[in-house]
């Protein structure tokens, strides 16, 4: 055999440099970095790198590390005492049993299933040794939301014959936003689908399953023994996924509740179960879902087993007590003082004219009180038919409108004593005069008021209101914050409490400028990311470890609270961080679902679904934005789909990275429409929010730089009002206001450049908004009609 030639590069051969990215990405640099540990040692002479003995013993060390903390967690459900896993069992279709499923896992280990319907049980799997409570859910979405919030793992059931509800739907969604768990999918009725369609069956439940929990590639099914033991085995030896913001409090799906009373309305609330979480602090407070926040008594030990010993009370130990010198107190607002605004006393006329408002406010209280035949003396003005008196609102049933146009209309300025204020006498007039004009008639009270709409008409408004919505969406999209300047009232009123902007990233404005009387009743922190380490490091430490059987005490707790409860329903109690009771202004960053098609608009009602808590609220949304130097963003009155937008409430404090949800309320409680979904950002109160108006007028002459603009304003008062405020066209020139031409409002402009007849001027106008002081818990979860024991029949 030849000897083998091997080619040889010769001297010209030309070497490219390899290709390295400039900008390395951090998933590239995570990827490339994976599993080395690089540790450098400081000499005098510069950095030197270890060796790679001392990085491999660092290694071993960080393995070392991590092995500790899963044998940690591991060990909380290990054990003759260890807590057991909750698992709630969910039925996604309405033909499956969730009996039918638990009694299959009971009788693989040859025990009996439970007896009592719908309630929690401990399944001991000593095979595994671990221990399973299951946690049985009927097709209510609060339950639902709720047990999903302490679960460890979860069995989701599927059906082969019949798909996926409405219902089903809206609760995987919930899950997926609030957090996901491990999940165990199990199909039933395998059996009613022909043997040859079996395994296409399996593989769409699967790629339905994947598309909430892509990782998820197993399908169990319960039809024999060896099945059912497949199940417990994968429960069992699957670690639950963390939950970043559960975690970061403690927690307790309660086993057992008691109720001491000590005073008329409130007692004593004794509730028992596992400690999981962070270590249950008795200085801290604890919420209660649907009823609110309360103060810890004491925290006792409770056995694991109620036959393990006769007389419990001699195993009951104190295992913490509050310190009243650090224990958090139930104030959530601040006291306004109004003594410290500016006081101006009242003249002898406005005493005057109040006195006799309030004697007529009395009057009319008394005549509209029902007698016994359920007629009422009402007040109106001469000529009144009942029918016509049936329809005059009366003062104490005005509701306040929720609009900013409204708000806008009020002429309420920010009186230092102007000419424009006047008092109520100069312009009511005199008691006696109102007396002339006005006389009593009888009406059938509201109580017997019959004359309400039929369903048709009732149909035909709603649709009306709602073509209403749709085409102010419209607008608002096409011409987005432009309004019409107002011919019979004059501009500088309208839009007295608007201001004019030479640039809205950079203008000053002060964040504590005209504040509302809310913003005295909240709390601020100086520093908030520095008290947020500071209190979930404070955390952390605490007497009661994770996975230990305790009794909370909660006292003052009124009598419903354990009304509600129901063994039948998951009974939760969260335990809060320090300040998370104290209010403050809230600011989430949330995304519109894609799902739904109605317009949202700023202060519509919505049910925010936020970590452990739910409140009724009506959010005001801006952009999310961080261009600005002067913290100024633009409200937004309807959010569009695609675009990142700021929902911003009233509400309690709360720390880490918290999801959250916006639920339109239905008729039914099980059918809440999800509107968006976002996570929790931070507690900036000062957050400028700006909303925007555009005033537009047309070019009527123009000549080179300058033109004639019209229909902007009509007066010319107005004109030299606003002469500062620059102005823009839609074409992007820039100018200003030079003079005002007659009596009419047509006004000279000058601008950068020249403009064209079909361009439109515009001047925009800003304002700070506020939300609503009107977040209250939600209180849609204490129906507690469906869950009536079932009835027995007997022959």
């Amino acid at each position: 055999m030849g000897i083998e030639q091997r080619h040889r590069a010769g001297r010209l051969h030309q070497s490219n440099k390899p290709f390295k990215s400039r900008h390395a990405s951090k998933g590239s640099l995570k990827e490339k970095s994976k599993g080395k540990v690089n540790r450098t040692a400081i000499k005098r002479s510069g950095v030197k790198t270890v060796g790679k003995t001392d990085r491999r013993n660092a290694a071993k060390l960080e393995q070392q590390k991590k092995r500790e903390e899963l044998t940690r967690i591991h060990r909380i459900f290990e054990g003759r005492h260890g807590a057991p896993k909750i698992v709630p069992v969910l039925s996604l279709c309405p033909d499956t049993d969730v009996h039918v499923a638990i009694a299959s896992l009971y009788r693989s280990l040859g025990q009996e299933p439970p007896s009592t319907p719908f309630e929690s049980s401990v399944l001991n799997v000593e095979r595994f040794k671990q221990k399973l409570q299951f946690v049985p859910l009927r097709r209510n979405f609060v339950d639902v939301m709720d047990a999903f919030k302490v679960a460890d793992m979860a069995i989701l059931l599927l059906s082969a014959d019949v798909e996926v509800d409405q219902f089903g739907i809206n609760c995987l969604l919930g899950i997926l936003n609030q957090g996901l768990v491990s999940v165990t999918p199990v199909v039933q009725h395998l059996d009613k689908v022909a043997p040859k369609m079996q395994a296409s069956v399996k593989k769409s439940l699967v790629a339905f399953n994947q598309q909430f929990f892509p990782n998820e590639e197993h399908l169990f099914t319960l039809d024999n023994e060896a099945d059912s033991i497949g199940v417990l085995r994968y429960i069992t030896s699957q670690r639950p996924k963390p939950l970043a913001w559960r975690d970061l409090h403690p927690y307790m799906l309660a086993e057992d509740v008691q109720y001491v009373p000590s005073d008329q309305d409130v007692g004593t609330l004794k509730v028992t179960g596992f400690a999981r979480g962070n270590p249950f602090n008795a200085n801290r407070l604890v919420h209660l879902q649907t009823f609110g926040d309360f103060q810890i008594e004491q925290i006792t030990s409770a056995p694991n087993d109620n036959n393990e010993s006769n007389d419990m009370e001699e195993d009951v130990q104190v295992m913490d007590a509050p310190i009243p010198e650090e224990q958090d107190d139930l104030i959530a607002e601040n006291e306004p003082d109004f003594m410290e605004n500016e006081q101006t006393w009242p003249t002898e006329e406005e005493l005057a004219a109040g006195e006799e408002q309030m004697r007529l406010m009395g009057r009319e209280m008394d005549q509209d009180v029902p007698r016994a035949d359920g007629k009422v003396t009402k007040r109106v003005p001469k000529g009144t038919s009942a029918y016509q008196a049936a329809w005059i609102v009366d003062s104490e049933d005005e509701d306040y409108s929720e609009d900013d146009e409204d708000d806008d209309m009020e002429m309420a300025v920010d009186n230092n004593g102007d000419d424009d204020v006047q008092p109520a006498e100069a312009e009511f007039g005199s008691g006696s005069h109102i007396d002339e004009e006005y006389e009593e008639i009888e009406m059938e009270s509201k109580g017997g008021y019959k004359d309400e709409l039929d369903p048709e008409e009732e149909r035909r408004q709603f649709e009306e209101y709602m073509n209403a919505r749709q085409k102010e969406f419209k607008e608002n999209t096409e011409f987005p914050d432009e309004i019409d300047t107002p011919i019979d009232l004059p501009a500088r009123e309208r839009f007295q409490r608007y201001r004019g902007l030479q640039s809205f990233r950079t203008s000053p404005w002060d964040p504590y400028e005209n504040l509302p009387i809310d913003y005295a009743r909240i709390f601020q922190f100086e520093n908030f990311k520095r008290t947020k380490a500071r209190v979930v490091t404070q955390a952390i430490v605490g007497n009661i470890k994770p996975g230990t059987r305790i009794t909370i005490w909660i006292k003052n707790v009124p009598k419903e609270a354990y009304g509600a409860y129901n063994k039948q329903r998951p009974y939760i109690v969260f335990g809060l961080l320090q300040y998370e009771h104290k209010m403050s202004m809230l600011n989430f960053q949330i995304q519109r679902d894609n799902a739904y098609e109605e317009p949202v608009k700023s202060k519509d009602p919505m049910v925010l679904h936020v970590g452990f808590r739910r409140y009724s609220v009506r959010p005001i949304y801006s952009q999310n934005t961080n261009k600005g130097t002067n913290h100024v963003h633009k409200f937004e009155r309807f959010l569009h789909l695609g675009n990142s937008y700021i929902a911003t409430v009233y509400g309690p404090v709360m720390f880490g990275k918290i999801p959250c949800m916006f639920y339109k309320e239905t008729e039914n409680v099980n059918e809440p429409i999800l509107v968006s979904t976002g996570t929790f950002m931070n507690t900036d109160v000062k957050r400028i929010i700006a909303k925007r108006i555009v005033l537009s007028g047309h070019p009527f002459k123009i000549h080179k730089r300058s033109a004639v603009i019209r229909y902007m304003f009509f007066n010319p008062e107005d004109i030299n009002y606003f002469k500062p405020i620059q102005l823009t066209t839609k074409y992007g020139r820039v100018g200003h206001i030079r003079e005002s031409l007659g009596t009419h409002g047509y006004m000279k402009c000058i601008f950068d450049g020249s403009i064209t007849q079909q361009d439109t001027v515009l001047m925009n106008l800003y304002k700070r908004v506020y939300p609503k002081w009107n977040t209250e818990l939600w209180k849609g979860a204490l129906d507690n009609s469906e869950y009536s024991s079932d009835k027995i029949v007997t022959d």
